[in-house]
């Protein structure tokens, strides 16, 4: 599993879900890339059309879909609307259990979808983080349907060796200090704060090279940035790339500037590979990166302390290796698969068994 952020999650949990002997199918968008990771994992599919987020239709599909297979648990993980419309489904169908799950650290509006949302058509929350179990409570979400499963990665899917090839596809010289940055090229994700921080780096290490991977509405912009700093050949945008787990393994840095962030599922992906992480102290991020021990944290917005930052690790190979180890070791045993789909599973049978549905929290819920 290659890929980024909340579909990679859902998909992880499905895959765990079905290797546990629960019956479980996930809706999703028709054609979407969840929709393609989910059938290359060999997951049941209900794929489903819907054109935007107010499209009335989709609670029609989604209550079909789950009339068809009458569940006990419906998850809803969907930003797109379908959370709203999946919600109202499972209600309309009488599901014993809805599950809301919360990946983003926006603040809550207090507009009437989203006070229906999270205060009746779900029974539970899970969100990704602490810090994004802080933002619903200040967002007047009751704290007691609040529950934090960290978002997880694979950490055999990133145990991969260095591959030179890859280097010598993009470019980029074998002796080249290697940064990466993962991400939607988005505002709230800070590229431009470590492009600002480049020519001081450059300074010092002329023959850096970034590796921008991820696309975005900010692209144009970004590349035009580089150009006007006189650093666009130090920066490759790579764009969506398939093969991360062997990119990763050839940064020397991973930097992750954001403004805001649920948790940050790039920099599991590094931490599992062994590569140090330069990342700004907001949303959740700290729960990840501690400073000092598996990457350092900078403030956000400002460039001078994250180059300082970068000089830093680029001088210390061995602090590198070691940030690297720990990190690695922290995924292992704080953002496991297991734990995630166990602590799932956990809130699952909780609510059930609130319910008189389950006569132990040990039984198996049928979840799509």
């Amino acid at each position: 599993m290659n890929s980024l952020g909340g579909p990679a999650q859902v998909v992880y949990l499905v895959s765990g879900l079905v290797k546990r002997g629960h019956e479980a199918r996930l809706i999703c968008p028709e054609g979407s890339g969840i929709h393609e990771q989910a059938l290359a994992a060999g997951l049941p599919v209900i794929p489903i059309r819907f054109r935007t987020e107010l499209d009335p239709t989709v609670f029609f599909k989604i209550y079909r879909a789950i009339r068809r297979f009458d569940p006990q648990v419906v998850h809803l993980h969907s930003r797109r609307g379908a959370d709203f419309w999946g919600g109202l489904a499972a209600r309309a169908c009488r599901v014993k259990a809805v599950i809301l799950s919360r990946r983003v650290d926006y603040p809550v509006r207090r507009d009437p979808f989203s006070v229906l949302k999270y205060g009746c058509l779900c029974d539970k929350i899970i969100t990704v983080s602490n810090a994004i179990k802080k933002v619903l409570i200040a967002g007047k979400v009751s704290p007691e349907k609040i529950v934090c499963v960290h978002s997880v990665v694979d950490p055999d899917a990133y145990n991969v060796r260095q591959n030179g090839n890859v280097r010598e596809e993009l470019g980029i010289p074998e002796d080249a200090p290697l940064i990466g940055i993962v991400a939607q090229l988005i505002e709230r994700k800070g590229h431009k704060y470590l492009f600002d921080a480049l020519p001081a780096i450059l300074s010092k290490f002329p023959n850096t090279k970034v590796l921008v991977l991820g696309r975005g509405p900010l692209e144009a912009r970004l590349r035009q940035q580089v150009v006007d700093l006189g650093v666009s050949e130090s920066v490759i945008f790579a764009g969506f790339r398939k093969d991360i787990p062997i990119l990763l393994s050839e940064l020397d840095i991973l930097v992750h500037p954001a403004l805001m962030e649920g948790l940050g599922v790039a920099i599991l992906q590094a931490m599992a590979s062994g590569i140090p992480v330069i990342a700004t102290p907001v949303g959740g991020i700290p729960e990840a990166v501690i400073d000092g021990v598996t990457g350092l944290l900078v403030p956000p917005r400002n460039s001078e302390a994250l180059g300082t930052a970068v000089l830093r690790l680029l001088s210390s190979p061995d602090i590198r290796m070691a940030m690297g180890q720990e990190g690695k070791r922290a995924v292992q045993e704080r953002f496991s698969l297991d734990s995630m789909v166990e602590g799932t599973l956990k809130v699952y049978r909780e609510v059930l068994t609130a319910k008189g549905c389950l006569a132990s929290t040990t039984e198996k819920p049928e979840v799509p």
